[in-house]
């Protein structure tokens, strides 16, 4: 009786893409089920903004942008 080592090389390649394949499906479906689980018992926390903190803030970059381009201006102004 005499082995085919190509026959045999393939029955363990089929074997191991099966195994890792069916590895890799389970894994999936155990972080799908593990994400459903943690926004169940741990939702997002919503986030509250005021007005008046955001109208700082853009008044801040808006100060931040003409800094810039002054500083920009004299730059190009004193290079030439």
């Amino acid at each position: 009786m005499e082995v085919s080592l190509v026959g045999e090389s393939l029955k363990f390649m089929v074997l191991g893409m099966t195994i890792v394949f069916l590895f890799l499906a389970l894994l999936v479906q155990v972080m799908k089920l593990q994400a459903k689980l943690v926004g169940k018992y741990f939702p997002e926390k919503e986030v509250v903004t005021t007005t008046s903190k955001s109208a700082a803030l853009a008044a801040d970059d808006s100060a931040k942008t003409a800094a810039i381009i002054a500083a920009i201006t004299e730059f190009k102004k004193n290079k030439s």
